[in-house]
C-alpha cells in the first residue's frame, strides 16, 4: 500500500515506539537502522492492512464505528487467525485499565463534596503548611 502523497511520516507509527519494542523484544541484539525502518514499514502496512479490512467489515455491517470484533473479524478473513486470542487478551486487558481510570476518576464525584469546596480545602491547607513553614525557619 505505498502512497505516493508527500505526508508518509503521518501515517507511520513512531519511530521511538517501533525503537522501544525492538529492545525490549531483543535487549542483547543490534539492529541497523535501515532494519528498524523496514520494520516500521511493516508495522504501518499491517495496521493498514487490517484497518482497512475492518473498516469494510464495518460498513458491511452498517456500522458507522469499526469495533473491536471488525478488527478481530478483519484478522480472520486476511488469514491472521493465529493472532486472535493474544489479540483478545490484550483487548481486555485493555478494557480492565478503562475500567480502573473510570473507577479512579469518578471517586472524587462520589466524595459528594462539591469540587469548590476541596479547591478551598487544599488551598487553607496550603496557608497551614506555608504558616508552619515560617515557625520552623523563625526556631532555626
Amino acid at each position: 500500500m505505498a502512497s505516493s502523497s508527500g505526508n508518509d511520516d503521518a501515517l507511520t507509527i513512531p519511530r521511538a515506539a517501533i525503537n522501544k519494542m525492538i529492545k525490549e523484544t531483543l535487549p542483547n541484539v543490534r539492529v541497523a537502522n535501515d532494519a528498524r525502518e523496514l520494520v516500521v514499514n511493516c508495522c504501518t502496512e499491517f495496521i493498514h492492512l487490517i484497518s482497512s479490512e475492518a473498516n469494510e467489515i464495518c460498513n458491511k455491517s452498517e456500522k458507522k464505528t469499526i469495533s473491536p470484533e471488525h478488527v478481530i473479524q478483519a484478522l480472520e478473513s486476511l488469514g491472521f487467525g493465529s493472532y486472535i486470542s493474544e489479540v483478545k487478551e490484550v483487548l481486555q486487558e485493555c478494557k480492565t485499565v478503562a475500567l480502573k481510570r473510570r473507577k479512579a476518576s469518578s471517586r472524587l464525584e462520589n466524595l459528594g463534596i462539591p469540587e469548590e469546596e476541596l479547591l478551598r480545602q487544599q488551598q487553607e491547607l496550603f496557608a497551614q503548611v506555608s504558616e508552619a513553614m515560617l515557625v520552623l525557619m523563625r526556631l532555626e
